[in-house]
């Protein structure tokens, strides 16, 4: 007798052929970006372990020999040894930035499934030669730098291409709750690397690096096989990114002959002949790019926002083991929570943005609150463990909500905008700019934090604060602009057309 089919296979036949690719594209993506938090994660774990002073421990001093792994590691062993972790955090992140504004302009030429696995392959090879140091036994500053300059530039290809594969799967409807769900891989990625690296931090710091330098990799290759970036290449009917109104709005568009001009077409006609050859709009520049109204406020407010976000998530393990005086491990898997609570408020703001329609007032609310829970944190949050817990949630879901919003719906609304008149070849791009400005405040957050750190930690949350309420300031023309749309327009009130 013929088994009948599993229901998980019953209930694939039952979604519709769009709905399959359109859930294989987000988990491929989901999973694609949380390797690659995965992989950054482990140097913010070990600094804990690489720092300690064997002579002050009353340890034997093993230098020069495996056995370091429980005491200090040649060079990190000074006095200096914050401005040298520092250093390591600016020679990835200050790559990562330069890289990004040039990644896009390659991912809207290049196909993004290559581009993307590729990229991926790379990361895992400089993260596990980074771990490899230990095992033989490298003590050469340059070495470590250099590894780090490596991933932050292969690291560029992922951001751009995985917003670029979902922006053209999902068309504006509920794009902020469905991004705000899907950006939850950052923190799912950083919750993962903290773990994986907290395994052998104690034991042998090198396989902190290199396991999860092997699962990026692994993935890449599922993604070289299984990653479809466009609908029309598998049959699908592409998504609407603008209603019929906000086509015809004389307000929402440009003129004909400016740069961005190309001839306009609806998805339907598109979709109802995929592979017709017709002649495809060229790539978006970069000046281009940037005359997209919203792009440059977002990109420098999240300048700020990642600066604080960044911040965390290079030296809470630190600040924990310094602060609230628990070992290596426990302070990892605490700062686990910052991530739990970034996943949700990075549902709430997209949830939320979608229901007002306001994007830069959402990000500017969760802001404001953020600056002032900053501040308790540092003075409270370790006064007992339920405190820190509950403290550590609510932070990581003010900081992370607004960046994770800008970084993924934004950059998709403004990448689609009704001003490109159907161009798509601009989403990787303003993905870019956008993600490349931000990228330069995670490279001077982790920077200020290391050279502040040694006069007080309360000075490093003073810059945290500062950066906050900047980064909601360089947003009021925007929010101004929703709230008059609001009171004045009822028709835009859930439309994100013009900034």
């Amino acid at each position: 007798m013929r088994a009948t089919l599993a229901p998980g296979v019953r209930l694939l036949r039952a979604l519709p052929r769009d709905s399959r690719y359109r859930g294989l594209t987000l988990v491929l993506t989901f999973l694609c970006y949380a390797s690659y938090h995965l992989s950054r994660k482990p140097l913010s774990i070990v600094k804990s372990q690489l720092h300690l002073n064997c002579s002050a421990a009353g340890a034997d001093r093993l230098n020069g020999s495996n056995g370091t792994a429980g005491c200090s590691w040649v060079p990190f062993d000074q006095d200096n040894y914050k401005e040298l972790f520092g250093a390591l955090d600016n020679a990835f992140l200050v790559a990562y930035a330069i890289g990004m504004f040039v990644s896009g302009i390659f991912g809207e030429r290049l196909p993004l499934r290559y581009y993307l696995s590729g990229g991926m392959v790379l990361s895992g090879l400089f993260t596990a030669l980074f771990g490899l140091g230990y095992f033989w036994d490298i003590h050469a500053l340059w070495y470590f730098i250099v590894m780090q300059i490596c991933n932050g530039l292969v690291q560029t290809t992922g951001w751009p291409a995985v917003v670029a594969c979902v922006g053209n799967w999902f068309g504006k409807g509920k794009r902020g709750l469905i991004m705000g769900i899907w950006n939850s891989h950052t923190s799912v990625g950083n919750i993962l690397g903290s773990l994986i690296a907290g395994a052998w931090v104690s034991s042998a710091w090198g396989l902190s690096f290199i396991v999860p330098g092997i699962v990026i990799a692994a993935v890449g290759v599922v993604c070289f096989f299984f990653l479809v970036e466009h609908p029309e290449d598998v049959g699908c009917s592409p998504p609407l990114h603008h209603t019929a109104s906000e086509e015809k709005d004389p307000e929402g568009g440009m003129p004909d002959d400016g740069p961005l001009s190309a001839s306009s077409c609806t998805s339907l006609d598109r979709s109802e002949s995929p592979k017709e050859a017709t002649e495809e709009p060229e790539a978006i520049s970069f000046l281009g790019a940037l005359r997209i109204p919203g792009v440059v406020e977002f990109s420098l407010c999240l300048l700020f926002a990642k600066l604080v976000s960044y911040t965390f998530l290079y030296w809470l393990p630190l600040y924990i083991v310094n602060v609230a005086h628990f070992g290596a491990k426990e302070a990892g898997d605490l700062s686990t929570l910052f991530d739990v609570g970034g996943i949700l408020g990075g549902i709430i703001a997209g949830l939320v943005s979608d229901y007002t329609g306001g994007r830069a007032t959402t990000c500017c609310t969760m802001l404001v609150v953020a600056a002032p829970m900053l501040f308790l944190y540092n003075h409270v949050g370790q006064n007992s463990i339920g405190t820190s817990i509950a403290m550590l949630i609510v932070c990581g879901g003010l900081v992370n909500g607004p960046y994770a919003l800008i970084t993924t719906a934004v950059s998709a609304d403004l990448g689609t905008h009704e001003s490109l008149r159907g161009n798509a070849k601009a989403l990787s791009t303003v993905t870019a700019i956008i993600d490349g400005t931000g990228s330069v405040g995670a490279a001077l957050g982790p920077l200020l934090a290391g050279l502040l750190s040694p006069t007080g930690w309360n000075n490093v949350f003073y810059m945290l604060i500062a950066a906050d309420v900047l980064a909601c300031l360089l947003l009021c023309r925007v929010v101004l602009k929703e709230v008059r749309a609001w009171c004045g327009c009822p028709a835009t009130r859930r439309g994100f057309r013009e900034f």
